[in-house]
């Protein structure tokens, strides 16, 4: 008979590789599932490939085949920023499924998170997925961690590494004065270990670090961890970060959001009273693992190319939209002159209008962050087209005053590294 199995849930993500690593060296024998399980399977891991989204994950019968030898199981899926149904389907659907197909004796634990009271998709459905956890029919812990730090980032963590290492000055949401207790990832994965193998209360249970530092005092030491020199703290009033947040979830610069701001301008604090009540497990304060591993080149890279991510977005989508625009509406006679002669003007005039219509698509999709990783292929092709097209049809454009066709190259360059800078995952 196959060994008892712990199902992951979401372990390709930030937390959830942590407790990947943590489950299997404490023993455990891991069924990883995963939107994408390529990285997972390369660690060694038994994966099971699975889009939360996809309606088939909604039914027990999808998931009964995979768990039929698991007794446990830890749900670390969530997301950040989506629309409605992928949250609902990620947080609430897909997690019923899975509890209503193990094993009555199985035993769960559903990573979810501090401050979920407010009126944000992100709380309302948190809220949501928890509920749903305490009506399984099988027992689940829910542990609400505050701010998770870990050797790597991502979301919040990525988004307090980069405004620590701005230029010249390190910005607050403000008075700067709002508490924190960040817990390391691999503490937190010791805890959700322990949570799956004890009873512990149905009502959840806030899991943070012990002490509290405050945001101003996080982000110098970040800074000071980067090996930065440091930086006057810039207070930004409470309206104007208020308003970068609503333009953050407007243009999808998570984690860049209402969300965040209001978490910032609060603090996430976490009482772990309850935590240490019940766990055996101690986590290390902030300055104990912030000293753990000195920081390297990639970290500070990653750093400060972090808030440079969405600028490049929105440079790129500003110069599509020029270029669309400019391909519709520029009167015939101001371009002609340059690319006549190789092919008959009438298909040279219909192909300006098509290739503006497409240069628009493209700066929307840009703007509204759809399908970038796609979309840095396509831009790649238009510019590329562009450049060998009108090489052929007037060669001397390369010579034109103030760059001409030369331009191409580095934007070409830049959509490479706009490419890059999109895979997260």
């Amino acid at each position: 008979m196959p060994a008892p199995q712990t199902l992951l849930l979401g372990a390709a993500g930030f937390i959830g590789q942590h407790i990947a690593i943590a489950l299997r060296d404490a023993g455990h024998n891991v069924l990883a599932c995963a939107r994408d399980t390529r990285r997972l399977t390369a660690m060694g891991f038994d994966t099971l490939a699975a889009d939360l989204t996809d309606p088939a994950t909604h039914s027990p019968e999808f998931w009964r085949p995979h768990v039929e030898n698991c007794t446990r199981v830890i749900n670390c899926a969530g997301l950040l920023t989506g629309r409605d149904a992928d949250f609902e389907a990620v947080h609430v659907a897909a997690p019923q499924a899975v509890y209503a197909a193990l094993p009555a004796t199985a035993r769960g634990v559903l990573i979810s998170a501090i401050g979920i009271n407010a009126d944000t998709p992100f709380a309302t459905y948190r809220r949501r997925g928890e509920k749903a956890a305490q009506a399984a029919p099988i027992p689940v812990t829910i542990l609400r961690p505050g701010l998770v730090l870990a050797d790597g980032s991502y979301g919040g963590s990525s988004l307090a590494r980069a405004l620590a290492a701005l230029p010249m000055v390190t910005p607050v949401v403000g008075n700067g004065n709002q508490p924190f207790n960040p817990i390391h990832a691999d503490d937190l994965a010791a805890l959700a270990i322990e949570a799956i193998n004890a009873d512990t209360p149905a009502q959840p249970i806030e899991i943070g670090g012990p002490g509290e530092i405050t945001q101003a005092a996080l982000l110098t030491s970040l800074r000071a961890w980067l090996g930065l020199r440091p930086a006057r703290i810039l207070h930004l009033p409470l309206p104007l970060a208020r308003l970068m947040g609503r333009i953050g979830d407007s243009l999808r610069l998570a984690p860049i959001s209402a969300t965040s701001v209001q978490q910032l301008e609060q603090g996430v604090a976490t009482d772990i009273t309850e935590q240490s009540r019940h766990f055996q497990t101690r986590p290390r304060g902030f300055a104990a693992f912030l000293r753990a591993r000195p920081s390297q080149t990639q970290d500070l890279w990653h750093a400060r190319l972090y808030l440079l991510r969405p600028v490049l977005r929105l440079t790129l989508a500003l110069m599509w939209l020029a270029s669309g625009l400019i391909g519709l509406l520029l009167p015939v006679d101001s371009f002609l002159p340059y690319v006549s002669g190789l092919l008959p003007d009438t298909m040279l005039i219909v192909a300006a209008r098509i290739t503006g219509a497409i240069d628009l698509l493209i700066a929307l999709a840009l703007l509204r962050a759809w399908r970038l990783k796609q979309i840095a292929w396509l831009q790649f092709a238009m510019v590329a087209g562009y450049t060998v097209g009108l090489t052929l049809i007037n060669p001397a454009l390369w010579l034109a005053p103030f760059g001409g066709l030369l331009k191409n190259l580095p934007i070409l360059v830049l959509i490479m590294i706009h490419r890059v800078l999109e895979e997260e995952r």
